[in-house]
């Protein structure tokens, strides 16, 4: 969680809660999947969005994708990437979120035929890959002939709020654009309907009172888990150099002692040196 403790009215799209509020709403989600794919979907369907907000106060981890099927059986798993330090795993997520839609398409024993297309998505606030394209689009294609794809239906999508190349319309820019930057002054000056459909629904999840409660009620119980967490790395801190003690004492190593009172990188190698986990 970020140090700075955003009110609901200053979130952005960016932003887990906001994200997830606003595409649960099918019309928005809708008209982006369409700006996305640059694609007409006639309807969609999100059966799995009620379930990933229950996850959030079971306590399973915050994984706040948005899950669609369109009228076509198409799947769709769209997520919002925030930070550089996810830029080496996104590739693996990618991979993992593409088997869970597997598996939740097929169940044991039925025919991998029943496997319907589908799309992975993540809109970035960072550039994934370093060539400062808005939008990478990644297909299984044949190594020795790039131009045979596998066939298998299934595409990975990296959108880049930080890319500068002519690679997308005026549209797409302004909804990066937005992503970061989700406010009443940006929204009246957009030319693009999609910007303005989507504050619609921003306005509201930002102004509703039952949401606000939601938002703080999530933060609190966030705040929770984080000082459980330094509280058993205390304590499991603590238990460590208790043995360690134990043991340097007992070897008469005092010198190397006190260095690992002192040293943390000394004091990690004499935990790996005897063992202390």
């Amino acid at each position: 969680m970020s140090d700075t403790i955003k009110t609901i009215q200053q979130l952005n799209l960016e932003d887990d809660f906001l994200f997830a509020k606003v595409m649960s709403d099918k019309e928005v989600c809708r008209r982006v999947l369409e700006k996305i794919l640059g694609v007409s979907i006639r309807e969609v369907s999100i059966p799995a969005t009620q379930k990933t907000i229950n996850h959030l106060y079971e306590g399973k981890g915050i994984r706040l994708d948005v899950y669609i099927n369109d009228d076509e059986g198409t799947v769709y798993n769209v997520e919002m990437e925030r930070g550089k330090q996810k830029k080496a795993i996104l590739p693996k997520r990618s991979r993992y979120y593409q088997g869970n839609i597997d598996l939740d398409i097929i169940s044991a024993g039925e025919d991998y035929r029943k496997l319907r297309k589908s799309f992975v998505i993540f809109i970035c606030t960072f550039d994934p890959f370093g060539e400062r394209r808005h939008i990478y689009t990644f297909e299984n294609r044949c190594v020795e002939s790039p131009s045979l794809t596998l066939g298998d239906e299934t595409t990975k999508i990296f959108l880049n709020t930080k890319g500068n190349m002519h690679d997308v319309d005026a549209e797409m820019l302004e909804f990066l654009s937005y992503v970061e930057n989700t406010t009443d002054d940006f929204a009246a000056q957009a030319r693009s309907p999609l910007i303005r459909e989507i504050h619609k629904k921003v306005t509201e999840v930002k102004e509703s009172k039952e949401m606000e409660v939601e938002y703080m009620t999530l933060l609190q119980r966030d705040r929770e888990n984080i000082e459980l967490g330094r509280e058993e790395g205390r304590e499991e801190g603590s238990n460590q150099m208790a043995s360690l003690i134990k043991i340097l004492l007992s070897e008469d190593r005092t010198d190397d002692l006190k260095r690992a009172s002192e040293d943390t990188d000394f004091r990690n190698e004499l935990f790996k040196e005897y063992g202390i986990l």
